[in-house]
């Protein structure tokens, strides 16, 4: 629960995990606002997984600016590597990197989906790294604060809310529990606020993107989607994966999907990338 004190005779930390998308942005300007229950964040984190889209980056910029101007408040980055170098270099070496959810295709056409480590392994584990070092211990050391989480989770993504795996840590909800805003809510707040609207966070070759998002991408923004078309290819026979991985679900080269067909059968609201991937 988030509140100003706490009864129990232990510090409690605030941290703020900003994934630089629509949810998370404005879960931000509330809590700097003192919208969520009067408590300020005492860190504002960003994990950069290096493959986020340029105008996420500009976007994130852009806030970063506006929050240090207006509040004095910066984000803090971390991060656990390149997540597209890793796969450049283990698809050309066979080296161990944090697998993706690539469909697969087996020779009889049966499609499958690969583990999700990259979440865990770009996301969650830079994150606490950086609370640790934040706070002042080292690795494996008991941390002794009580460690509040916000994660940018709105309404109608409810199924994603879940406890924190780790026990010196709460994960908080503000935005389901204490603004009960769903996403246009969220989209219209930061708008109020002069900003425009905020950019949708995902990691430009997500397998999770939905056929709009793909669509898009095509359409407004070449470079990614050359780039997305590209590490398609590249990763059509990975070493360590016994069948073709591929990006699009369909089992098909990218740059060969039809994107004028009806394919919105994976809801990205659940799978879109903000700040904890879902987790």
């Amino acid at each position: 629960m988030i509140k100003r004190q706490y009864n129990d005779g232990k510090d409690h930390v605030h941290v703020l995990s900003y994934g630089g998308g629509t949810q998370s942005t404005a879960l931000l300007l509330m809590a700097l606002k003192g919208e969520i229950n009067g408590v300020i964040p005492d860190y504002i984190i960003f994990s950069d997984t290096g493959w986020e889209p340029k105008h996420v980056y500009n976007w994130i910029e852009k806030i970063n600016k506006h929050i240090k101007a207006n509040y004095g408040r910066e984000i803090i980055f971390c991060d656990n590597g390149n997540i597209r170098d890793d796969i450049v270099e283990g698809s050309e070496t066979g080296n161990r990197f944090a697998s993706i959810p690539f469909f697969t295709k087996d020779k009889n056409g049966e499609i499958g989906i690969a583990r999700r480590q990259c979440t865990n392994e770009y996301k969650i584990l830079p994150v606490n790294r950086k609370i640790r070092s934040l706070l002042g211990y080292k690795p494996r050391q008991r941390i002794k604060e009580v460690v509040h989480l916000w994660k940018g989770i709105s309404t109608d993504e409810i199924q994603r809310v879940k406890p924190s795996r780790e026990s010196w840590q709460v994960a908080e909800h503000p935005l389901v529990d204490i603004a009960f805003v769903d996403r246009s809510r969220c989209i219209t707040y930061v708008e109020r606020e002069g900003l425009g609207t905020p950019a949708k966070s995902s990691c430009i070759g997500c397998p999770f993107h939905d056929f709009n998002a793909w669509r898009e991408m095509k359409l407004k923004d070449q470079e990614s989607w050359q780039d997305a078309v590209e590490i398609d290819r590249l990763i059509r026979k990975l070493p360590r994966f016994k069948n073709n991985a591929f990006l699009h679900k369909s089992g098909r080269p990218l740059e060969e999907v039809d994107f004028n067909e009806d394919q919105l059968d994976i809801d990205h609201f659940l799978n879109e990338c903000e700040g904890m991937c879902g987790i």
